[in-house]
């Protein structure tokens, strides 16, 4: 669904992502070119019980920011060794080597953003319009 100024896409549940997700990671559900999305990329990720990545990684230009929203885990970051689970945020700079692994019972769920580093320059306090228009809602 899309709009003037707006796109929507229903990825279904995150318990999901292992089995229904077409892109080519297993687990792994792209929102970039689904949402038209300009100025990050976002994925949403589910990483089986056992399941890990394979290879360190790094970025040429994007940071990124991992948002654990369910199961626990390990991440590692520069060989040093981080417990992940629900609610943990993790960033990293385009240059920090990477990996992580579901080492918990049942699945790891996050969401990875990806942006150029040093690209934001105005956020929620200064990016931010508070329109003069009423709130309505149809009931």
């Amino acid at each position: 669904m899309n709009g003037n100024h707006f796109s929507v896409v229903e990825a279904g549940l995150f318990s999901n992502l292992l089995s229904k997700s077409k892109d080519p990671i297993p687990g792994k559900y792209f929102l970039k070119d689904r949402l038209g999305l300009t100025g990050m990329e976002v994925s949403l990720n589910q990483l089986p019980e056992g399941g890990s990545i394979p290879f360190h990684h790094t970025h040429r230009e994007n940071e990124e920011l991992y948002l654990f929203i369910g199961g626990r885990g390990q991440f590692q970051v520069d060989g040093q060794i981080l417990e992940v689970k629900e609610g943990t945020a993790i960033r990293v700079s385009p240059e920090g080597e990477r990996t992580l692994r579901n080492n918990g019972t049942g699945d790891l769920s996050f969401v990875v953003i990806q942006a150029q580093a040093g690209s934001l320059r105005q956020w929620a306090g200064t990016d931010g319009v508070i329109l003069d228009k009423p709130v309505a809602w149809e009931e």
